[in-house]
């Protein structure tokens, strides 16, 4: 058994990049050129943009996202600060990965690395989902780099119960149906990004890569507590992940000094779901 992501062949990867470099020409705000940094776990990719030298955004995507998946931020969160958003080894995009990131120290490490080879000596972390449960094992592995955190109705919170993969199932097939299928699907599957035409026409290319991360294990209350990095966290009100309101509780007693917020009609499909409201508050918070 393969132990790093990649596509079943060579066709399916260049058939994948050809879609994701024209989509990224035309969705990203300005032309980017992939820049490519050399880690341990193999070339991780980031993509710049934004404006002044100051403290940069880094974006981190979800599971089986990428740097694109921030189409729609770039542009909102880059007129006052840099922009780094990643092709994170391990996931479907320009980058490649060489070696196992078998558990969540790996994971941290790998990022780690991806920031210090990209000079970047201190961020606002911003991260979706799997992402988000990326920057937070990273701070807590490695204090010091994060200037913030932003959780974007992150993992980490809890173990991945059914209602999840019957989320993650039922959108991956309403999205495999013809586009005006696919975008009625999109509200009882409660699953936006079914409705962006402009990413949809990636996800059977995606399909044929095999990722092989680990999945996310829960954050104790004691490493929650043992957090002092500024931190926001935004939940969908029906999130497939976690019981919100739990884990706004569960912040309250462990971690007071996060500011977090339950977002109405939104599932895990926030970013999607509700990106001038998430880059409002990021920027707000940033």
């Amino acid at each position: 058994m393969k132990t790093v992501g990649e596509f079943t062949d060579d066709a399916a990867r260049q058939r994948f990049l050809t879609a994701y470099r024209t989509a990224m020409d035309l969705l990203w705000p300005s032309p980017v050129v992939p820049e490519r940094v050399t880690t341990s776990f193999g070339e991780a990719v980031a993509y710049r943009t934004g404006a002044g030298d100051g403290v940069p955004l880094v974006l981190v995507p979800g599971s089986a996202g990428s740097a694109l998946a921030w189409y729609r931020y770039a542009a909102a969160l880059g007129r006052k600060h840099p922009i780094i958003a990643l092709d994170p080894i391990g996931e479907p995009g320009q980058s490649t990965q060489t070696r196992p990131i078998r558990d969540a120290g790996d994971v941290a490490a790998d990022l780690e690395e991806t920031l210090a080879a990209l000079g970047v000596q201190r961020a606002h972390l911003v991260g979706m989902s799997y992402g988000g449960w990326a920057i937070l094992r990273h701070e807590l592995r490695f204090p010091g780099r994060a200037a913030s955190l932003t959780l974007l109705d992150p993992a980490g919170f809890g173990r991945l119960g059914a209602k999840f993969w019957i989320w993650l199932v039922a959108g991956s097939l309403a999205g495999l149906t013809p586009g005006p299928i696919r975008r009625r699907l999109s509200y009882p599957v409660r699953n936006a990004t079914l409705r962006d035409d402009n990413l949809m026409p990636l996800l059977p290319l995606v399909m044929r890569f095999r990722r092989r991360l680990p999945i996310p294990d829960q954050v104790t209350d004691t490493e929650l507590a043992a957090l002092t990095v500024p931190t926001l966290v935004l939940m969908g009100e029906h999130s497939s992940l976690y019981e919100p309101a739990e884990v706004m509780r569960r912040l309250r007693r462990v971690l007071p000094s996060a500011q977090a917020e339950i977002v109405p009609g939104a599932s895990h499909d926030l970013p999607s779901h509700s990106p001038e409201l998430v880059a409002d508050r990021i920027a707000g918070f940033v």
